[in-house]
C-alpha cells in the first residue's frame, strides 16, 4: 500500500526543496566569474608591429654587478654548464653598445642554468622601458637562451602599459663576451604586436 503525505507534509517537503535549491542557485546568480568584453569597451584599436632594437649589458664582474648569483645546487660549480645557478639581474638596455650610450630601459629578472649538456639558460625577465613613448611599459619575457648559439630566439609572451596584450618574440645575438670576467653585450632585435 502507498504512502500518503498530509498536505501540510507535502507542502514542507516541496517548500524545502525549492528553498534548498535557491540557497544553492542564488549565490551563482549573484556572482559573475567572467564576461565577454569588446575590443572597443577595452580602448584596443588596430594591431601593429614594433621592431626595438637595444643592448643589453650583463655585468658579472667588479664592485656594481647588474648579476648576481642567488642560488645554486652542490654540482654547479663541478658542472661544465653551471647547471643549477640561479642569477637575479638589473641589467642596463642602451641604444648602442657601449655602456656609455643612452639607456632606454633595463632588464630585470632571472635567468638559470637549466641545461647539463650545453649551456642553456631559462630566461625569465621583465624589458622595463624608459625611455620616449614606451617610458613605463614593459614586455615580459619567457623562454630557452642556449648562450653559445649564433642567434637565439624567445617568446614575449606579454608586456603592460603600451604593450598590453603582447606577443611576439626576441633575438638575440651576443656582441661581445669577456671569457675572464664573464661580463657580457647582447644585441636584442625584438619584434612585438600590440594594440
Amino acid at each position: 500500500m502507498a504512502k500518503t503525505f498530509p498536505k501540510s507534509g507535502l507542502i514542507i517537503i516541496l517548500f524545502s526543496v525549492l528553498f534548498a535549491s535557491s540557497a544553492v542557485l542564488l549565490p551563482v546568480a549573484c556572482q559573475q566569474f567572467s564576461r565577454k568584453l569588446s575590443r572597443k569597451e577595452m580602448g584596443l584599436k588596430r594591431e601593429k608591429l614594433s621592431h626595438l632594437h637595444f643592448y643589453f649589458h650583463d655585468i658579472v664582474s667588479g664592485r656594481n654587478p647588474t648579476a648576481v648569483r642567488v642560488a645554486a645546487a652542490t654540482t654547479t660549480n663541478s658542472s661544465a654548464t653551471g647547471f643549477g645557478a640561479v642569477v637575479m639581474m638589473d641589467d642596463p638596455l642602451t641604444a648602442g653598445p657601449d655602456s656609455s650610450s643612452k639607456l632606454v630601459g633595463r632588464a630585470q629578472g632571472i635567468y638559470a642554468s637549466a641545461a647539463q649538456e650545453e649551456s642553456g639558460y631559462l630566461m625569465v625577465l621583465n624589458y622595463v622601458f624608459v625611455e620616449g613613448k614606451y617610458n613605463g611599459s614593459t614586455l615580459s619575457i619567457l623562454g630557452r637562451n642556449t648562450i653559445l648559439s649564433t642567434v637565439r630566439e624567445m617568446p614575449v609572451v606579454g608586456g603592460s602599459g603600451l604593450f598590453r596584450f603582447a606577443r611576439g618574440y626576441a633575438q638575440a645575438r651576443t656582441h661581445y663576451f669577456d671569457l675572464k670576467t664573464g661580463d657580457a653585450v647582447v644585441e636584442y632585435n625584438v619584434y612585438v604586436i600590440h594594440y
